[in-house]
């Protein structure tokens, strides 16, 4: 991506002179009153593609100067085809620094949406602590290129009295109506884990609270996970949701699927299947990824997946954070541009040595 935003930095700012280059060479080997000379206006139409008001106007100017210099070496100057030439130029050059006013404030408004956007999101998503209970917890969160469109990925840990309670999870859709969503999730998951002592009631207090507020097709796919205080297993609820990836110091991987697959959240269907909560060996040494499907679901330039098993390795580092970011950093070089959708990763590991 970089060499490709190298490349375009280089050959935009330089494209209306080449033009004009070539146009002035093209007058001078045709005959004498052929008529390439209008093309000059090429010259400041692509001036607007980059570059401020001043650089396009400074085009512009020497547009007319290229047509003033050519008109008089081959003696047309004062013919009707230079006054229309002229008239081009001028033209052009006007509709392009209209067209640089109106990409600037664009712009202006683009930055002002994204930096809200984030620090929004940023609120939102607060630090999660790097040692909860028997957990070294990282976090990475990857945002999608696209404009302004933040997404609804969302995650949290808390640390209660009966152990470590972790949620992540995607909200349905972009933009302001994720984001809210999400903190309502958040919102709701940060109260209920210090309240209720089992997961599935926590897991119960989220429906109703996202049952109350959700209107249209909006849902949540989510995943819940509790790790009691000195246990030697972990708890997952699952709502949809991918499932995690836990890592054993033998370099065995697995993906826990949930004993019957139960609808997002937003989705209840009433008579439906509830989530179970099932249970997995958690034991020193052991590491547990939980991830969004921005993860799972990212292609490179032949759409194949990112390979998340075959990645296992990169979680080796003694570091819980360098090793996370290792894998985030092998995903966007999977994905060899900017990712389609958030990805969001939650690493939790076992705070005894094996």
């Amino acid at each position: 991506m970089s060499g490709t935003q190298g490349r375009d930095g280089r050959v935009l700012p330089a494209l209306p002179y080449c033009v004009m280059a070539v146009v002035a060479v093209a007058e001078l080997a045709t005959p004498t009153g052929f008529g390439l000379l209008p093309l000059i206006s090429l010259g400041p139409a692509f001036a607007g593609l980059v570059g401020s008001k001043r650089r396009t106007a400074r085009i512009g100017a020497l547009a007319v100067l290229l047509c003033a210099g050519l008109s008089a070496y081959d003696g047309t100057w004062g013919r009707r085809r230079v006054y229309i030439a002229a008239i081009s130029v001028a033209g052009v050059t006007a509709a392009g620094l209209a067209a640089v006013a109106l990409r600037e404030r664009r712009d202006a408004e683009l930055a002002s949406v994204r930096s809200i956007a984030e620090v929004a999101q940023r609120v939102l998503l607060r630090p999660v602590p790097r040692v909860a209970g028997e957990l070294r917890v990282a976090v990475s969160y990857t945002s999608a290129v696209a404009q302004a469109r933040i997404g609804g990925d969302l995650y949290e840990v808390v640390v209660a009295a009966g152990g470590t309670r972790a949620v992540i999870g995607d909200v349905q859709g972009k933009g302001l109506e994720a984001v809210e969503t999400a903190a309502l999730v958040l919102g709701a998951f940060r109260e209920a884990a210090h309240d209720e002592p089992e997961l599935a009631g926590l897991g119960r207090r989220l429906e109703r609270a996202v049952d109350r507020e959700l209107r249209g097709e909006r849902f949540v796919s989510a995943l819940l996970v509790e790790v009691p205080a000195g246990g030697r297993e972990v708890t997952f609820l699952n709502f949809g949701h991918p499932a995690p990836l836990i890592a054993r110091p033998d370099g065995t991987t697995l993906f826990p699927e949930p004993p019957a697959y139960a609808l997002p959240l937003g989705l209840n269907v009433p008579g439906g299947d509830r989530p179970v909560p099932y249970t997995v060996p958690f034991t020193p040494g052991d590491q547990i990824l939980l991830y969004t499907d921005g993860v799972s679901e990212a292609r490179d330039g032949a759409g194949d997946f990112y390979p998340l098993a075959e990645r296992v390795s990169l979680l080796k580092d003694p570091d819980a954070e360098a090793a996370l970011e290792r894998l985030r950093t092998d995903l966007v070089d999977h994905a060899a541009g900017p990712l389609h959708d958030d990805a969001a990763m939650l690493l939790l590991r076992h705070r005894s040595a094996p």
